[in-house]
């Protein structure tokens, strides 16, 4: 008996994968063979936020300096670090995460684009509501580590007043 005779799958079988950036939901569609049924989730630790302003590519003052930090002469003397400024709000983001100009321009876009939502929509913003979220669940991350900690003291105390005793 041959062992592919033990794995028999249905024919319909479901994938999930991450499409490229950039591509929209019908393009992400159709990547996929015809017939396989999609279902599309959202990555781990990627946040997507269809709800911010829309930056207007006329209202944008786009400029390409020397790089900076670690990497030596590739990074210090190539023209891949991204400064983009919103005009109109007068926000200037920094960008130099990559040695791609591209990605570098992609992620220049998306931190101003958080950046000039949380401006103009102020605590609305659900880059803002994420951060305050963020703050308050470390705020009790560190309420509950202190009170653990004077429970060790207090049962270490005890501990000691106990062998005191004997």
């Amino acid at each position: 008996m041959s062992t592919a005779g033990l794995f028999h799958f249905p024919t319909p079988l479901t994938r999930i994968c991450p499409a490229p950036w950039g591509l929209r939901l019908w393009e992400k569609l159709t990547l996929l063979s015809p017939g396989i049924a999609v279902t599309p989730v959202q990555m781990a630790g990627k946040k997507d936020y269809p709800a911010l302003l829309y930056l207007d590519e006329n209202e944008l003052e786009e400029q390409f300096v020397k790089g900076h930090g670690p990497g030596g002469q590739a990074t210090n003397k190539t023209s891949n670090c991204v400064v983009l400024k919103h005009i109109p709000s007068g926000i200037v983001v920094k960008c130099h995460q990559t040695r791609s100009v591209d990605q570098n321009r992609k992620l220049a876009r998306k931190i101003l684009q958080e950046k000039v939502d949380v401006f103009y929509n102020g605590e609305n913003s659900p880059v803002h509501k994420e951060k305050q979220e963020a703050a308050k669940k470390k705020q009790e991350r560190k309420k509950r580590a202190k009170e653990t900690l004077e429970k060790k003291k207090l049962l270490k105390e005890l501990w000691e007043s106990s062998k005191k005793v004997h």
